[in-house]
């Protein structure tokens, strides 16, 4: 199947903590079926003081599953799904809500 989420896309979070916030995707993580948003599932680590580093608490961003999370279309700004079409012999991604191709 193929990925219908990219780095650099805008989504919105459907539920969880999160939920309704919007935010980048930094990294996809295909063979977990993951994401990585922006400023978004953030944790505290406990991190141990070593000789090269200090200790502390740590806030990391951490993998959100992809079907927790839904496309905010480049034209409209409102969550799509999305589908694909085939544009001079390239295949595409197509927002549902509107019909734009990107």
């Amino acid at each position: 199947m193929a990925n219908k989420l990219k780095k650099d896309d805008e989504v919105v979070v459907l539920s969880g903590k999160d939920k309704g916030k919007t935010g980048k995707i930094l990294k996809v993580i295909p063979a977990q079926k993951k994401v990585v948003v922006e400023g978004l599932n953030i944790i505290k680590k406990h991190k141990k003081a070593t000789q090269d580093a200090d200790g502390g608490i740590i806030e990391e961003t951490y993998p959100i599953d992809w079907s927790k999370v839904q496309l905010i279309c480049p034209a409209t700004k409102k969550p799509t799904r999305v589908g694909f079409v085939v544009v001079d012999g390239k295949k595409k991604r197509k927002a549902k809500v509107s019909g734009e191709v990107f």
